[in-house]
This record gives structure tokens, sequence and C-alpha cells, in this order.
């Protein structure tokens, strides 16, 4: 059985993790994220970037023969994201990834950085940001639109979203 974390417990064990293990966290900030996906046009294509540079970092501090990453997309991609370092390891792209310990503490770590940094844009902007899709983020939309107008919405919303 997968253990799902709240997000609370997931903040707790960011700090365990980040204390045990070798990890980078790519993070990247909604008008960046804009950017990239104008430029790039795939999310798949942009988490290939994002995981292969991941991966190259954690690289960087520790030499390993395998590494394991969630089955997000087709795993050719992955491999030619990855630079020098990362062709020479053996890359398993695998369904429900997580199972695995390494790639559970590393989903960890991106959720904690997504909940901080989440926190930090809506602290910036003066508004409590929720999040996912539905009502209450409908909501909180149209009261930040109607306090800012709409050009505010590329500096807190991945644009391409169809809630966006």
């Amino acid at each position: 059985m997968l253990f799902r974390s709240t997000d609370p417990k997931a903040l707790q064990l960011d700090t365990v993790i980040r204390r045990t293990c070798p990890f980078s966290v790519i993070a990247i900030n909604p008008p960046k994220y804009n950017e990239l996906y104008a430029k790039i046009g795939n999310l798949n294509k942009l988490l290939e970037w994002g995981h292969a540079r991941a991966i190259e970092n954690v690289l960087e501090i520790q030499a390993c023969d395998l590494v394991i990453s969630d089955q997000f997309a087709n795993p050719a991609g992955l491999r030619r994201a990855l630079m020098e370092k990362g062709r020479a390891v053996q890359l398993e792209s695998r369904v429900r990834a997580e199972a695995d310990l390494a790639v559970a503490a590393a989903s960890v770590l991106a959720r904690s950085e997504f909940l901080r940094r989440l926190r930090g844009l809506g602290h910036d902007i003066g508004m409590n940001l929720p999040k996912g899709a539905g009502p209450v983020v409908d909501d909180t939309a149209r009261a930040l639109v109607r306090r800012s107008g709409s050009g505010i919405l590329s500096t807190v919303a991945k644009m391409h979203f169809k809630t966006t």
C-alpha cells in the first residue's frame, strides 16, 4: 500500500528528508512556468526538462547506477532530456513509482515546496490562495481579478489550465 501524506505531514517529512538524503528540487514560479510552457508548448516536455535537471543535480551530489522516475509520459523523452551524468545511469520509468522509497521522498519534497511557495505567493499578493481547482479556487480568482485586474493571474496561476 502506498503512503499518502497530508499537507502538514509532507511539510514535517520534508525536514527529515532534506537532512538525510541528497536531493534537488526544481521549482518554477508561475510567471516562469507560463513563459516556459509558451515556449515548449507541451506539459510532458516541461516535466521531462525539470525531472532531468533534478536527476543531474542529484547525480552531482551522489553517484548511482539506477534512477527511478514516475512514468508521466514516454520514458524516451526523459532519457533525451538527461545530460551527460544522467545518460550514464540506468533509467526506469514506472507507473506508481512512489512505491520506491526514493521516489516517494522526492514526491514529498516536491509537495512541500509547492505548499511553501503557494503560501508565499498568497502572502505576496495579500490573499490566501487555495490549491487545485473547483468553486473555492474560482471564487478566489474572481476576487483577485476584481481587486487587481486579469493580469495578476499570470503571476499566480498556470495560464494554459482550463480553470484559468
